[in-house]
């Protein structure tokens, strides 16, 4: 009888997002486990999710879920706060195959990291409105004092690469977003959305040193890892692992821009599918 452990590590680890930003998470995968494959979909096209109903968020999710599998993939990262934070941990979606999203690693990151037990949120407005960061926080800490706010211009400003610390637009939009969690005085601020990282350096000057930034991305790589060796699902590969990138837009475009998010990384072939092919999925 086959090992059906043994070829299931071998199998790619899928993961999506509404557009750019779970490379993020790619980012901290291949620097995690540099001999793992990887599957990844960016719903370019549809970009940004958050201002989307429930409805659709959830549409959306399926068929980039149902895309994902159609690669045999052995784990699925919802690397997409709005997703994360509307569907969850949601089995409707992966079936027997495991999944995380990145609100829960974030989650247990940031009430790791504060000593004020005071947590400001930033997402997306699907996301601040579902409250499902606050939820999660609270069950871990239940005096926990949290502070969210939505930023509504911060995935197109990234999407767009306009990301600089020093470009008067990112500063504004950082003041305007920002100032009614600093003036909470929050020790932990979760970056919510996987873009979000992007503006990491023009977010912690605003922010001060002493206001420990979570990425959600990052911490949703570091709980696959730990859930995949859990499962002794970790590849066995002595050398380094390929990525394989979808995009629902144009495959120039996504090359084009993906290099803000990944740098160097980025190597492998990207491949542009249509919208009516993800939903025929």
């Amino acid at each position: 009888m086959a090992d059906l452990t043994a070829e299931n590590s071998e199998k790619a680890i899928g993961v999506f997002d509404s557009g750019l930003g779970g490379l993020t998470c790619v980012a901290e995968l291949i620097k995690l486990m540099p001999s793992e494959n990887i599957i990844y979909f960016g719903d370019i096209a549809r970009v940004p999710y958050g201002t989307r109903s429930r409805e659709t968020i959830l549409e959306y999710a399926r068929q980039d879920v149902n895309f994902i599998k159609s690669h045999d993939v052995k784990m699925i990262i919802a690397a997409c706060g709005t997703v994360s934070s509307i569907a969850g941990t949601s089995k409707d979606f992966a079936g027997d195959i495991p999944f995380t999203g990145v609100v829960i690693p974030a989650v247990q990151a940031a009430c790791a990291a504060t000593k004020s037990g005071r947590i400001g949120v930033i997402g997306t407005s699907a996301t601040i409105r579902s409250g499902a960061y606050g939820k999660a926080i609270r069950n871990i800490r239940q005096d926990a004092v949290i502070i969210g706010n939505s930023c509504t211009m911060f995935v197109p400003m990234v999407e767009n690469g306009i990301t600089a610390a020093d470009d008067i637009v990112v500063k504004e939009m950082v003041r305007r977003y920002l100032k009614p969690i600093k003036d909470e005085n929050v020790d932990v601020l979760i970056l919510g959305c996987t873009h979000y990282p992007i503006l990491r350096d023009a977010i912690a000057e605003y922010m001060g040193e002493g206001v420990t930034l979570i990425s959600s991305g990052a911490e949703a790589a570091k709980h696959t890892m730990n859930m995949l060796a859990s499962r002794n699902l970790l590849s066995d590969r002595t050398e380094a692992g390929t990525v394989s990138y979808y995009t629902s837009d144009s495959s120039e475009l996504f090359e084009a821009n993906a290099r803000s998010f990944i740098g160097d990384s980025l190597k492998g072939s990207v491949t542009q599918i249509s919208i009516d092919e993800l939903s025929r999925i």
